[in-house]
């Protein structure tokens, strides 16, 4: 009788295991990755400036993508001259007027947007990519090469960015390709010193000691452990960078050295309508509301991201 009772209590508790197993959740790491991911949107959806910040960036990328095709007088991009129409005030027909040769600036406007945002991401790329492989290379080996790619880092930080633009923009010559080079050239050394500082904090974790212990090579380490856990600031930075560098484009094309004639350019626009300023604002006042939510745009969705990825949130 207690070899029955047994049996039959060990019958239960089978039947018990199974039923437990049927009802098991789904894995913890997925239930963990849905559930991080779900809480990093309502994070940033709770940032109200972070969502507008994201509307104003979608709206300026679509603006960006379909605004030649909408632009309601495009050969005015190319070249088109309307003395007849010249400084005409903002009307149904010319929504923001037209310029000192009578060209539309609102199709000016969306066709140059292409040029202003493609050439800023364009330089926030070759940015990110060159300082990011200089701080991967002097945080990661240390010792004279660490010393070596600092001293360079320091050769272009001791000159402002601005002006080390100016100066390799003209000694190349003013053109559009000359002027993303030039900014590209000035902005590497803040992602190189973000990036070192970053390595030399995840080369003293725990899983890199672990890594090298087991005699994992180098780039695997680089590629497989320490990238990943340092591109959230290098994303952060350069989110926030775009509009600067959209910015600093429109400040040498205000003073000549970017895209040339008759390709528009918002900086460009707005030194060529300086000079009807007290008549004819809507020269410079549009191209300038542009560049403003541009930088706006991308400041607060840089906000965002960082509220986003911040470990020390809370939901």
């Amino acid at each position: 009788m207690k070899r029955a009772g047994t049996t039959e209590g060990l019958g239960r508790e089978s039947t018990a295991v199974d039923t437990a197993a049927q009802r098991t959740p789904a894995p913890l790491a997925t239930r963990a990755g849905t559930s991080l991911w779900t809480r990093r949107f309502r994070r940033f959806r709770r940032n109200r400036l972070s969502v507008i910040g994201a509307a104003i960036i979608v709206l300026l990328i679509l603006v960006a993508v379909v605004g030649p095709f909408v632009a309601p007088y495009p050969e005015d991009a190319t070249g088109a001259v309307h003395m007849s129409q010249r400084l005409r005030a903002p009307s149904m027909d010319h929504l923001m007027g037209t310029d000192e040769v009578g060209r539309d600036v609102f199709s000016r406007l969306l066709i140059g947007s292409r040029l202003s945002l493609g050439a800023g991401l364009i330089v926030l790329v070759v940015a990110t990519v060159i300082g990011t492989l200089f701080g991967v290379v002097s945080g990661f080996f240390g010792g004279k090469v660490d010393l070596l790619v600092q001293r360079i880092t320091d050769v272009f930080l001791t000159v402002p960015g601005l002006i080390l633009a100016m100066a390799v923009a003209a000694a190349l010559g003013p053109s559009l390709v000359n002027v993303v080079l030039a900014i590209s050239l000035t902005w590497w050394p803040g992602y190189s010193r973000l990036t070192r500082g970053e390595v030399l904090r995840t080369s003293e974790e725990v899983f890199v000691e672990a890594a090298r212990a087991i005699g994992a090579p180098r780039h695997r380490i680089i590629l497989r452990h320490v990238l990943p856990n340092i591109a959230t600031p290098i994303l952060v930075k350069s989110t926030m960078d775009i509009g600067f560098a959209v910015l600093t484009l429109a400040s040498l094309g205000f003073i000549g050295l970017g895209s040339q004639p008759p390709t528009p350019d918002w900086g460009k626009m707005i030194a060529d309508g300086r000079g009807y300023l007290p008549e004819s604002w809507w020269l410079t006042v549009f191209p300038g509301i542009a560049i403003f939510l541009t930088v706006f745009g991308f400041n607060l969705l840089g906000d965002g991201i960082r509220d986003v990825f911040d470990p020390r949130a809370r939901d």
